[in-house]
């Protein structure tokens, strides 16, 4: 603005039809300019234009053609000066709208994180870690889907400390179509299913625990697995031909329960049932030897049992002579 305004005297030409005193005041004007930009134009340095700025450009191009545009302007505090030399002027956004630094944000979500069962379905990871009520089923069984249409030649990871369609205390919370349904879904999967136990598989979570891929089927060392009997749900003031059906419908599902723990264990249908006459609770070493699970998971087990010795190394060690076959 400083070189436009010491250009003026040059360029200028005060109008035949303004008064006396405006052309004096604009005389005195131009005088003061000119005297103080030859004296100070040495010790004050003036910052290079840049000739890409569209409003330092538009503002030399009318100080070089049509001077008296900037010197006659109204005093107007509504708008900001020099915005009507534009043809569609564009303001900037307000303080509020105007995005931070990269720097200060760089860490920061654009959008809210995922919830826990989002970022483990990202790992092909599906956790049960409730008792087996309808919106856990809904939960799992869509889960099960979306992975097997995601990629139905990877494994499902089913990981399950649940005590089944029972709380803790042995009070029915779910139907046992709860268990029933997911488990017709891991049957209709395509993917290999492993399990894996930590804290409890009770009930019909213990089910699901042994209907995974024969071989990858595990438990933790401190794990727990119970199998019993499915409860009649509280009957209340239900008549005595209601309470009898709701009676056969629970051993139509304990028999169930019994034929699908023997088909994935290994067992008969006989050996299961007189362990279900009672809760039958087993720990992982038990788990393995009935068959509900094929391996112990916990860290180093494999050097340590590579460490162990046969028993007839033992027994050589010990002086225990084997005697000889007759």
């Amino acid at each position: 603005m400083a070189t436009c305004l010491r250009a003026l005297p040059i360029t200028y030409s005060i109008p035949s039809s303004s008064s006396n005193s405006q052309s004096i005041k604009r005389r005195n004007l131009r005088i003061n300019c000119s005297s103080i930009g030859a004296k100070h134009s040495s010790k004050i340095p003036m910052p290079p234009i840049n000739p890409k700025d569209p409003f330092l450009s538009k503002l030399a191009a009318v100080a070089a053609n049509s001077p008296e545009t900037l010197l006659d302007r109204p005093v107007s505090s509504d708008t900001p000066p020099y915005l009507d030399l534009f043809d569609s002027p564009q303001l900037m956004a307000t303080p509020a709208q105007v995005e931070r630094s990269v720097s200060y944000n760089e860490h920061r979500p654009r959008k809210p994180p995922p919830d826990l069962p989002s970022l483990l379905l990202h790992g092909r990871i599906v956790y049960i870690g409730m008792p087996l009520v309808p919106a856990v089923t809904e939960l799992v069984v869509a889960e099960l889907m979306y992975l097997q249409w995601m990629d139905p030649k990877e494994p499902i990871y089913l990981y399950i400390n649940s005590t089944g369609t029972t709380r803790d205390d042995g009070e029915t919370v779910g139907m046992e179509t709860e268990g029933f349904a997911i488990y017709d879904s891991m049957m209709q999967l395509k993917n290999e299913i492993h399990t894996v136990a930590v804290g409890a598989a009770i009930g019909q979570a213990c089910l699901l625990l042994a209907a995974g891929t024969k071989g990858k089927r595990f438990m933790m060392p401190h794990a727990k697995a119970m199998i019993q009997q499915p409860k009649v749900p509280s009957s209340g003031l239900m008549p005595a031909s209601d309470v009898l059906i709701r009676a056969k419908e629970a051993i139509t599902n304990r028999d169930t329960l019994i034929e699908l723990l023997a088909k994935h264990t290994e067992n008969s249908v006989e050996a299961v049932a007189n362990v279900m006459k009672r809760p039958f609770y087993m720990d992982s070493r038990r788990a393995k030897e009935f068959g509900v699970i094929d391996k112990v998971l916990w860290r180093g087990q494999e050097k340590i049992m590579a460490d162990v010795v046969t028993p007839e190394e033992w027994d050589k060690m010990a002086g225990i002579k084997i005697p000889d076959p007759f």
